[in-house]
């Protein structure tokens, strides 16, 4: 049967997540349920990338297996025509049937918006994380510094994650100052639960002089999830990229160019 991957942005804000749950207010009921109608019959999606309550995307990426034909921008507007204004499809392209969007996926990118300043935004609510304290730039890249590479990343890994092993490649972890706003990106072969927001955390405690930025490197080594930051607000994380292998024909339909053009 055809493969068609699809990619999916969307404001996190409104849904509980990613994953299909009884309740059905998350983006793949919603995005399953389009597709019923388009299609007129049921079919499965599967993400590359789960995202929690309140975690938006700028790029999603999923696959679907289909035998109804239609042109790639018939997809888009179809669905679209179908889809709440808070999910839009941005692409569509026929994969070979090798390709699956999670197991396929080379790398992830999230990046944090972080509102730094003495009063939140009422323009970036929900989107963009806040913290009012003045920020140490240069502690705080010194501290990310110590994440990037091979670890075992227990010690940023949620109570709740179902993850086979802990040890993820964190390829990147970057920290731009954009006017008021704070800029992370996080490149890694793939993250636990909540890995992403127990960085965030720890980060935030060394901006705000709590800890130095040494404490990065023993909490890492420590393994233990209880002596870390409490897990920051989802608000301002968003799935900004996922990378395949050439082969697959998505490169030039990557997601950086996209929401996130103006913070890349």
């Amino acid at each position: 049967m055809p493969r068609l991957a699809l990619g999916l942005a969307y404001d996190g804000s409104v849904w509980q997540g990613w994953q299909t749950q009884p309740h059905r207010q998350t983006v793949q009921d919603t995005l399953e349920s389009a597709l019923r109608q388009f299609l007129a019959t049921p079919v499965g999606t599967v993400c590359a990338g789960r995202t929690d309550t309140g975690v938006h995307a700028a790029m999603q990426v999923i696959h679907l297996d289909s035998d109804v034909q239609r042109r790639a921008e018939s997809w888009v507007r179809g669905l679209n025509a179908l889809l709440p204004p808070s999910i839009a499809v941005r692409w569509a392209q026929p994969v070979p049937d090798t390709f699956h969007a999670r197991f396929s996926a080379a790398a992830r990118t999230y990046t944090y918006l972080l509102w730094n300043d003495r009063v939140r935004s009422a323009l970036w609510a929900g989107r963009a994380g806040w913290c009012f304290q003045p920020l140490d730039l240069d502690a705080m890249r010194a501290a990310a510094a110590a994440l990037v590479g091979e670890h075992d990343f227990s010690s940023f890994r949620s109570s709740q994650c179902q993850a086979r092993h802990p040890v993820r490649t964190l390829q990147q972890l970057d920290i731009a100052a954009q006017g008021r706003f704070l800029v992370f990106t996080l490149r890694a072969n793939a993250f636990l639960h909540h890995m992403v927001r127990n960085i965030m955390g720890a980060l935030l405690q060394v901006g705000q002089g709590r800890r130095p930025a040494s404490w990065m490197s023993d909490l890492l080594a420590a393994r233990d999830r209880t002596q870390g930051a409490p897990t920051f607000m989802p608000d301002g994380l968003y799935l900004s990229a996922i990378d395949y292998a050439p082969e697959f024909g998505l490169d030039d339909l990557d997601g950086r160019r996209h929401l996130l053009a103006p913070f890349a």
